[in-house]
Formats: C-alpha cells, sequence, structure tokens
C-alpha cells in the first residue's frame, strides 16, 4: 500500500511540475499564475502548494534534484582517486550523458527552461541560494581531506568553474550548433577548467 501511494504522490508531482514547465515556457514565468498551473494539472491550489511550496519551487526543483551532488562524487570517489579527478570525471561524463547540468543538451525544453532561468529575476535569485548550499556541502566534504579555508576556497573554484563551462556551452547551443557538434570541444574545455583548479594540499 506504501508503495502504491508514493507511486501516486509522484505521478501528481510529476504532472503538476510538467503543467506547470509547459505554461511558463509558453507564457513566461511571470505571466502565468499558480492557480492556472493547479488547473492544468487538474489538482487544486492547496495540494499544488502541499507539492511545491512557492512558485519557483515548481521551477527549480529540477535543480534542487542535483543538491549536493558534487558532495556525493568527492565522497564517493574510488580509492586513490583525488577529490578533483572524482569531480572532473564526473562532469566529462555528464556531457558524454548530455546531462542539462553541464548546459550540453540541446532539447528545445532544456534549451527554453534554462533561458527562463536565467532572464527570470526571482528564479535566478534562488538558484544562487542553491549554489551556496553546493557550495557547503562540497566544502564539508572536502574537509574531511584538508582544512576549513581550504575545502571552502577548492569548493567555490570548482563550482564556479563549472558554472562557466555549462553556460559557455548553453550559449553554443543557443547560438545554432547541436549538442553533437559541441561536445568535441566541450571535452577539452572542461579539461582545460579543470587542470587550473587547485589539488588539496
Amino acid at each position: 500500500m506504501t508503495g502504491l501511494r508514493e507511486r501516486k504522490r509522484r505521478q501528481v508531482h510529476e504532472a503538476i511540475s510538467a503543467a506547470a514547465i509547459g505554461l511558463f515556457l509558453e507564457r513566461g514565468f511571470d505571466e502565468v499564475p499558480v492557480a492556472e498551473v493547479a488547473a492544468a494539472a487538474g489538482v487544486s491550489k492547496p495540494t499544488l502548494f502541499k507539492y511545491f511550496p512557492t512558485k519557483e519551487d515548481l521551477v527549480l526543483h529540477r535543480i534542487s534534484d542535483h543538491q549536493g551532488e558534487a558532495a556525493r562524487v568527492v565522497r564517493g570517489r574510488g580509492a586513490g582517486e583525488t577529490p578533483l579527478a572524482a569531480l572532473h570525471r564526473h562532469f566529462l561524463d555528464g556531457l558524454d550523458r548530455r546531462d542539462p547540468v553541464t548546459g550540453l543538451n540541446d532539447h528545445p525544453q532544456v534549451l527554453g527552461y534554462h533561458r527562463m532561468v536565467f532572464s527570470t529575476a526571482g528564479l535566478a535569485a534562488r538558484v544562487l541560494h542553491y549554489i551556496a548550499l553546493d557550495e557547503e556541502a562540497l566544502a564539508a566534504a572536502l574537509a574531511e581531506d584538508t582544512d576549513e579555508l581550504t575545502a571552502l576556497l577548492v569548493a567555490a573554484q570548482v563550482l564556479a568553474a563549472q558554472r562557466v563551462l555549462a553556460r559557455r556551452n548553453w550559449l553554443a547551443l543557443v547560438g545554432g550548433a547541436t549538442a553533437d557538434e559541441t561536445h568535441p570541444s566541450a571535452r577539452p574545455a572542461a579539461d582545460h577548467a579543470f587542470a587550473l583548479l587547485p589539488e588539496l594540499p
């Protein structure tokens, strides 16, 4: 029974999310009221807020799904693999998988989603909050092998490099290139970026 209930909850969650993203991409985040999203998803407004506490959450849960990912990569790395090597490998794997987080995904909805997030002040501000949480989590993982200040500095540099790479990839796609066309240059760009980052002392 618990499995059925959880499956139903996931279905409702996905239905609300799909309705919201579709409407926002069509008309703009600020132009669509939450009540309209609820109606499109076939739920009441109070039900919607049980799943998504704020309007921004309707969009940014797709980003929050990756919350703490860098820290998990560091803690789950193989024996003998440095934190930076693990993060580098994970980013390259993401490019190969066309993970939207790397910016290298040319599905029209993914491109539109990123454009909406970058151009909507409320969403961009919330993304900064997620970035700060990711930095804290990554720094905590790195601090298991070095001092706190070094961990904080390296975490900030790693995540900044990843953001620069992802935005560079996204801009190439927005400019008309395909993900497949961009991939051969995206990998060496990532290699270059990670080579500039400091290994833990």
